[in-house]
């Protein structure tokens, strides 16, 4: 059960702190995208920004086909789903679609609306199939999209739901989605309020890691795991990281190669160029101050 600042007992400074954890969450789409379409973060009515936020030249038709290809595979999997409602698979996939089109979605009531839709599929296909490791993920990341959505206690109690499903995935199937049960519940645990919430820096690590044992090609995950160590102060582990994510960017290419691809090595590129930068400015601080020889 979650505190409230109306709560008995609650001083001045709970009331404060808790007030200033629940402004601060707000889940991170990043955390919830699955993986062909990472990057596709700013998708709307037909236009492509970058993750700085600005538009890229050479990117809006790349970005607008894909676009297009998620409004088409929605209503595919919606028609299959409405047509086999009792079909656990096809229930999952409506619970993906629903994410992939609620991430391209700017305004929240929609966005919300959809995210539901995906819920209660998941929901349903779980009575018959609850050892499914898609039903329990894509409930996870439906959920994680209506709670992207909410500014009060909702989004709160929502993290815990999204933590139940992400750690059942796991226990069914840890390599699914490029261990994104993993992946997801160690971005969950590091942006969670720690007051209030389930955010946990030492099980954040955890789950980082093991995302990158079990998919070590997959970039996300490494990047993941290296933005976490810099803003943990952890240059030496972060700049170890960022070596073997170099090493294996090569194969990574060549795995990841496919159309589908372009929007996440977009945002792949712009993410390990910034890791290289703040590296390489926290070793010139460590050697002016004496750190390094």
């Amino acid at each position: 059960m979650f505190a409230t600042p109306n709560s008995a007992g609650m001083t001045h400074v709970a009331k404060m702190l808790w007030r200033r954890q629940l402004r601060r969450f707000r889940p991170l789409r990043r955390l919830f995208r699955p993986a062909p379409l990472a990057g596709l973060i700013g998708i709307a009515a037909g236009s492509f920004m970058a993750v700085s936020g600005q538009p890229m030249a050479g990117d809006k038709s790349s970005a607008e086909t894909a676009a297009a290809r998620t409004e088409r595979e929605f209503t595919e999997a919606s028609n299959r789903f409405l047509a086999h409602t009792n079909d656990a698979e096809a229930a999952w996939q409506f619970g993906r679609a629903c994410f992939d089109l609620a991430e391209l979605t700017t305004n929240n009531p929609a966005r919300a609306e959809i995210a539901e839709k995906g819920i209660a599929a998941c929901r349903g296909s779980m009575a018959l199939q609850p050892g499914s490791a898609p039903v329990h993920y894509y409930l996870g990341m439906d959920l994680g999209q209506l709670a992207d959505t909410k500014r009060n206690l909702a989004a709160l109690r929502m993290v815990k739901e999204m933590e139940r499903e992400f750690l059942a995935t796991a226990a069914l199937d840890e390599q699914f989605d490029y261990a994104g049960a993993d992946r997801n519940l160690g971005l969950l645990y590091m942006k969670a309020p720690v007051i209030a919430s389930i955010g946990s820096r030492s099980k954040a690590r955890q789950h980082l890691r093991r995302s990158v044992e079990l998919a070590p090609v997959y970039p996300e995950n490494r990047l993941n795991l290296i933005e976490a160590l810099l803003k943990w102060g952890d240059l030496e582990a972060a700049r170890r990281e960022a070596t073997y994510l170099e090493e294996l960017w090569p194969e990574a290419r060549r795995r990841f190669s496919d159309a589908s691809w372009a929007a996440s090595w977009l945002d792949w590129e712009k993410r390990i160029q910034a890791v290289k930068r703040r590296i390489g400015q926290g070793s010139q601080r460590a050697k002016h101050a004496g750190y390094e020889d």
